[in-house]
């Protein structure tokens, strides 16, 4: 290779390399210009980088390899650990939904039970209820229970156990999992309940609010019962106070030993079914001692003979209208128009119906405990001897007969055939006109 000999003047272009080839008398030459030069230096680059990168490959291609099989085993081992974990996981939660789902189970039983407890104690003590109101005695509706007293309102009938369950166990677990969509709200108490809550976290605080709820219930009807007690007992003391005040024999079947300090005897919870059931026959004993005293008063003469009359003369002393001397007047007498009607003053058995000498036409009645009325001077009788006679029942009418000065009622009232002051029994049926049925 040769450069051509040319002088150089400054600022002129360099002249090219020219490669010169002979072979024997054959010359041939060839210009080489920058661009060759730089692709041939840029070759010979290229081949040397890939020469060495081969070279590196072929020596270090085992390690290579096994350092990649070795992360793709431990890739796999990670996965295999994963999975592995998450299988125990997935049978942790398995187990725990079936713990949970048996104690769901057990707890809505034992509600069930509970509830069908108490509507069977509200069927018991219906007639109870029926009785009292009878009676008088009423303080309110008794609460009945139901399934979900809180949450569950339209369900709240005895509904059959499995539908029951199914949806005690709807609410505490949501709805049905066979959609995506968004869950509905929990309707009543359970519209509060965080998002993130548990099955078991909802069952107690489910199971513990209706808990509380059914015993609340409880505790109502022992009280409404035990109220419905003290209430009949108080009317019964109160109508055999008056009647004692006039004399009359009233057996204390519920307090006989009321005054007795002496107390003993087992124990037994408030809230327990004896406790129960002592309150019920509890009840059904003050009403029936209700009844009985009722029934006393409305046998004995402590209605009066003639409403809305007024009384002429008392019972006692006076100066006798014949004779004008001092008598004993062993009754009443009440201003009335002939043909007034006359009434039985409390039911019993007529024992005279007829003329009787200075009482003129006279109907005279037994009422027991040995307490007769007497109702003188009638215009008309309207019974006979022998017949029953209740409370209030037309049984003559007014009259001016026998020893009298006009027209009007005698009335008398007798123990044994002693004359007592009608007015003690007249004033006593006033007293008892509010506790009578």
């Amino acid at each position: 290779m040769t450069r051509k000999a040319h002088g150089r003047i400054f600022g002129e272009r360099s002249q090219q390399h020219v490669l010169i080839l002979a072979s024997g008398d054959k010359v041939r030459h060839m210009a080489i210009r920058p661009w060759m030069t730089i692709a041939g230096v840029a070759f010979v680059g290229l081949f040397s980088v890939g020469y060495l990168a081969a070279t590196s490959y072929l020596v270090l291609r085992d390690d290579l390899i096994g350092a990649t099989m070795a992360r793709q085993a431990r890739i796999q081992h990670d996965y295999e650990d994963r999975i592995s974990a998450l299988r125990s996981q997935l049978d942790r939660v398995t187990s725990r939904q079936l713990l949970d789902q048996q104690v769901v189970e057990e707890k809505v039983e034992k509600l069930l039970e509970q509830q069908m407890a108490l509507s069977l104690r509200q069927g018991k003590i219906g007639s109870l209820l029926d009785k009292a109101d009878d009676s008088g005695v009423t303080t309110g509706s008794v609460p009945v229970p139901t399934v979900k007293p809180l949450a569950l309102g339209k369900q709240a009938s005895l509904a059959p156990k499995a539908d029951s369950l199914k949806a005690l166990e709807t609410l505490l677990t949501g709805e049905p999992k066979k959609t995506h969509s968004a869950p509905a709200s929990t309707p009543g108490m359970l519209a509060y309940a965080p998002a993130q809550e548990t099955v078991s976290e909802r069952a107690d605080r489910v199971f513990s609010t209706v808990t509380r709820s059914l015993k609340s219930i409880e505790v109502e009807q022992l009280a409404h019962i035990q109220g419905l007690a003290k209430d009949a007992s108080g009317q019964a003391d109160a109508i055999a106070r008056i009647l004692r005040g006039t004399g009359v024999s009233v057996p204390d079947t519920q307090h006989v030993a009321s005054n007795n300090t002496a107390m003993g005897g087992p124990f037994i919870a408030p809230d327990s079914p004896e406790a129960f059931n002592v309150s019920l026959n509890e009840l059904d004993s003050a009403l029936s001692h209700l009844e009985s005293v009722r029934d006393t008063a409305r046998k004995l003469p402590y209605g009066n003979p003639a409403p809305g009359r007024e009384i002429t003369s008392s019972f006692g002393t006076r100066l006798d209208a014949f004779f004008n001397r001092p008598a004993l007047h062993a009754g009443i007498d009440f201003r009335s128009d002939i043909g007034a009607p006359v009434r039985a003053s409390g039911a019993g058995r007529v024992i005279t119906a007829g003329y009787s000498g200075g009482y003129g036409n006279m109907v005279e009645i037994d009422h027991g405990q040995g307490l007769t009325s007497r109702y003188g001077h009638l215009s008309r009788i309207s019974v006979s001897e022998g017949d029953t006679i209740s409370l209030g029942q037309k049984i003559g009418e007014a009259g001016n007969t026998g020893r009298s000065t006009g027209p009007h009622l005698h009335y008398e009232v007798r123990r044994d055939g002693t004359a007592l002051d009608p007015m003690r029994f007249v004033t006593a049926g006033t007293k008892l006109t509010s506790y009578m049925r």
